[in-house]
């Protein structure tokens, strides 16, 4: 019955039903990967929060090369880790990231420099700020003084944006639309951390004005339905193939026929009408 399936057609439609197959649980395979990603941050995300903060040099290396450089990137393991650091602020390379939502609010996110003991900085996100009430998204809002004297913070530790743009500076203040720290460091006048702080609490305190910015967790769950979707699609294309296999075979040994119409009108009379 089923030898049909040896012809060079058949044979074509099982091929490219196999490579469907494949390709499918491939993406789904991806889509596994990305799932595990994701989860990996989301978990990171939540130890970070509830963990004892560690000092700056044991999640973020020090720079080592001259002023506009920037140090080792941290390892994907090291983001969302709570550090600490003391230093000074370098109130004159305030750097404003504008077009940043926070309740659905376009604002501004206030990076600053945090220029430690061994001459070296890093960058601190002290929170977000809104627009000038009335004023255009790229005018400059009114920042909150930074505290002057030793500071000492605490926070999370995040990668380097990619990508970037300009980093432009205007009546005295850097902008730029990411958090891109090689490029900001170019402007800087002492070498910066690879990865900047997302501030939690600062001594002395962070001025209200501000803030914080909130931490999203990334949407694992979406990653985990392609996957089941993927694979369900790579099932659904094998058994397509045997369900139309079957059928074929069915047909041609002639168990698939409709049986034809019974005419009733050449029927003899039943004895019961005789």
């Amino acid at each position: 019955m089923y030898r049909f399936l040896l012809t060079p057609r058949w044979l074509g439609y099982l091929a490219l039903t196999l490579v469907a197959a494949a390709v499918m649980v491939f993406l789904g395979n991806w889509q596994l990967d990305r799932y595990r990603g994701r989860t990996a941050v989301n978990e990171r995300i939540d130890a970070g929060a509830t963990m004892a903060p560690v000092p700056l040099p044991d999640a973020l290396p020090a720079p080592t090369a001259g002023p506009g450089s920037t140090g080792p990137a941290p390892a994907e393991r090291i983001t969302w880790t709570k550090v600490t650091a003391t230093g000074r602020y370098d109130t004159s390379n305030i750097v404003l990231v504008r077009g940043r939502t926070v309740d659905s609010e376009v604002g501004f996110e206030v990076l600053t420099p945090l220029v430690l003991a061994d001459g070296s900085a890093v960058l601190v996100d002290r929170g977000w700020i809104p627009p000038v009430p009335g004023g255009s998204a790229t005018v400059q809002p009114q920042v909150p003084a930074a505290p002057t004297g030793d500071v000492t913070v605490t926070g999370r530790v995040v990668a380097s944006e990619s990508g970037g743009g300009a980093v432009d500076r205007r009546d005295g203040k850097l902008e730029t639309r990411r958090i891109s720290i090689p490029r900001i460091a170019k402007q800087l006048p002492y070498p910066v951390a690879g990865g900047y702080v997302l501030l939690d609490q600062q001594t002395p305190a962070a001025d209200p004005a501000f803030q914080a910015v909130p931490i999203g967790h990334t949407n694992n769950w979406q990653n985990f339905g392609y996957v089941v979707q993927w694979w369900l699609f790579a099932a659904m294309s094998i058994f397509g193939y045997g369900w139309v296999a079957r059928r074929e075979a069915r047909r041609a040994a002639g168990l698939g026929k409709p049986r034809p119409p019974v005419d009733r009108a050449a029927e003899p009379a039943s004895s019961a009408s005789a």
